[in-house]
């Protein structure tokens, strides 16, 4: 491998390929290493750049997730080249003849892709799936039936944590159906029970009251974004009729806007004598 090497084991020439290659190749990598720094601090200046370039909090949310998403693939490319690149450089200071084997990688790469259909598809549907904005880590989304938080958009998968906190992975080919729950604006929805007998046009005007008082809260008002809209009469089943409630809101909020908004028709329903359910007469 080392044609200096005339004479084996002999301390002169040890030293001589140290102070040379050896050197180079400390310094071939310690290089890689700073670049590669260099790239993540810069793909994390533009990312905070792009993601606080608004003046308005729902758009700027809706692009730090998109930049955040973006900068996390960007990253995963950038170290993959440069650490390609290193390995053809060390090969070249080990005196390793780098196009047979850069010949022999094209070959097996050509083999591999007509072997490997899934993955071309999966790479190809995720370049849409980032091109088109369709879902961005940190949303809500249902994937295939399964509802969760994006932790990772990459161009070969996409990783889904549920509520339980199962981590899904979805080959980007295998997505049948994307739901977004988070772009732009979410609804709160709460269904609630009320008897037959209870005056409809009274409980829905308390359902209002209360969302106006969540509208006018300074911990609540930010995040409503519209007032509460009532849905009516959903379902008739066992003397109690459902309503359904909704109010929209900030992205990634419903789910805290909901629990709130039931506990505030649960504490109004009981001081004002409202039943969620007709009186048994014995």
């Amino acid at each position: 491998m080392f044609d200096d090497f005339t004479q084996p084991w002999e301390l002169r020439l040890i030293v001589d390929w140290v102070l040379t290659h050896g050197v180079r190749i400390l310094v071939i990598f310690v290089a890689a290493v700073v670049v590669r720094r260099a790239a993540v601090m810069a793909i994390g200046r533009v990312r905070h750049h792009v993601g606080h370039g608004h003046t308005h909090g729902e758009a700027d949310a809706e692009t730090q997730r998109r930049a955040s998403t973006i900068a996390g693939i960007l990253e995963r490319l950038v170290a993959v080249l440069i650490w390609s690149v290193l390995g053809m450089m060390l090969l070249r200071e080990l005196s390793i003849d780098v196009m047979p084997v850069l010949t022999g990688a094209g070959i097996a790469g050509l083999a591999i892709g007509f072997g490997a259909q899934n993955l071309v598809r999966d790479v190809i549907s995720g370049f849409f799936l980032i091109l088109e904005d369709q879902v961005r880590v940190g949303d809500s989304a249902r994937v295939n039936d399964i509802t969760g938080t994006i932790e990772q958009v990459n161009l070969r998968t996409i990783v889904v944590r549920d509520g339980e906190g199962a981590v899904h992975m979805f080959p980007n080919g295998t997505v049948s159906s994307l739901a977004n729950l988070s772009k732009q604006y979410s609804y709160a929805v709460v269904d609630v029970r009320v008897a037959y007998n209870e005056n409809l046009d009274r409980v829905n005007g308390t359902l209002r009251e209360i969302g106006e008082a969540m509208q006018r809260d300074p911990a609540w008002g930010p995040l409503v974004l519209e007032p509460i809209e009532l849905g009516g009469i959903v379902s008739l089943a066992d003397n109690v009729a459902t309503l359904r409630l909704r109010f929209k809101t900030v992205p990634l909020t419903h789910g805290r806007v909901a629990n709130e908004l039931r506990k505030r028709v649960m504490t109004t329903f009981v001081k004002r004598g409202i039943r969620p359910y007709a009186p048994v007469i014995m």
